[in-house]
């Protein structure tokens, strides 16, 4: 009862602001975008009409059609896809690994720690967009591909919030008890020291995506990211910048569309950080 009651307090904190309600909304819109994409593109997203190369908007194609002829609002939708999957599997990735990692860093310490630590530190020195510029080049581009690598070049961050997390916690009096009562580490790690520090893991994961759907847009942008014929923004943007005067359209809204997306997302992530303040809850 009291965990549904500091859950009822936490939503009600995050949709208190406007902002948060609206930011959520259009993320919503967005996912019901990839959800119901058969059903709401007009077009096949890859089919080529050769009558109809770079035509303006029109009652035939919304937003016109680009270089292959292709309707390019069918495409947008489409896109909305790839850049919802890769940016929430690769946060994912980040987060189970990242995590994981930081627990055993932050709780047996000594070697291990430095170890773990020393090579998250190493990646962290390297931007994350040319890691995994790097890494692409390496592996191939693809959506499985760059989850993967975009999980791997981001984990680092989560590393170090969960290390930090557990110095803390393990310290704790309930941690000590338990450990007098014989309970092995890993029960721990994941019974006690997980759930009392998860709370700045989902902040992180939430406003994370974000940037992570912004990274997969630059790589496609740069031609490393998703290939043709499937349907990415960061590539339509890349291929419209092209034909601008012919159907400025083409580059535009997918430009717009990973804009509006990856701000929407980080307002939506600030809304979770505030609700899950317990100061902003008045619990402190």
């Amino acid at each position: 009862m009291k965990n549904n009651g500091r859950w009822k307090k936490t939503i009600k904190t995050l949709f208190a602001r406007k902002v948060a309600i609206f930011s959520s909304l259009v993320v919503v819109l967005f996912i019901a975008m990839a959800v119901f994409a058969p059903l709401i593109a007009p077009y096949d997203p890859n089919f080529a009409d050769f009558a109809a190369f770079l035509q303006g908007p029109s009652k035939a194609h919304l937003l016109g059609t680009d270089n292959f002829g292709r309707d390019v609002l069918s495409r947008i939708i489409y896109g909305t896809r790839v850049s919802l999957i890769i940016g929430v599997l690769a946060v994912m990735i980040a987060c189970v690994i990242g995590t994981f990692f930081g627990m055993v860093a932050g709780y047996f310490g000594g070697i291990v720690d430095d170890v773990i630590t020393r090579i998250m530190e190493a990646i962290r020195a390297i931007p994350q967009i040319i890691l995994a510029m790097a890494l692409t080049a390496v592996f191939g581009s693809g959506i499985r591909n760059l989850a993967i690598i975009l999980g791997i070049s981001s984990m680092a961050g989560y590393v170090r919030m969960m290390r930090g997390q557990v110095l803390t916690i393990k310290q704790a009096d309930y941690i000590m008890a338990g450990k007098l009562q014989g309970n092995k580490d890993f029960r721990l790690m994941f019974k006690h020291i997980l759930p009392n520090s998860i709370s700045p893991i989902i902040v992180m994961m939430t406003q994370q995506v974000g940037s992570t759907i912004l990274a997969e847009a630059g790589l496609s942008f740069l031609g490393l990211g998703i290939s043709a014929p499937t349907a990415s923004w960061g590539s339509m943007v890349s291929e419209g910048r092209l034909f601008l005067l012919q159907n400025p359209v083409f580059a535009l809204v997918p430009g717009v569309c990973v804009a509006v997306l990856v701000i929407s997302l980080n307002m939506f992530g600030d809304g979770v950080r505030d609700a899950l303040d317990p100061r902003l809850r008045g619990e402190v």
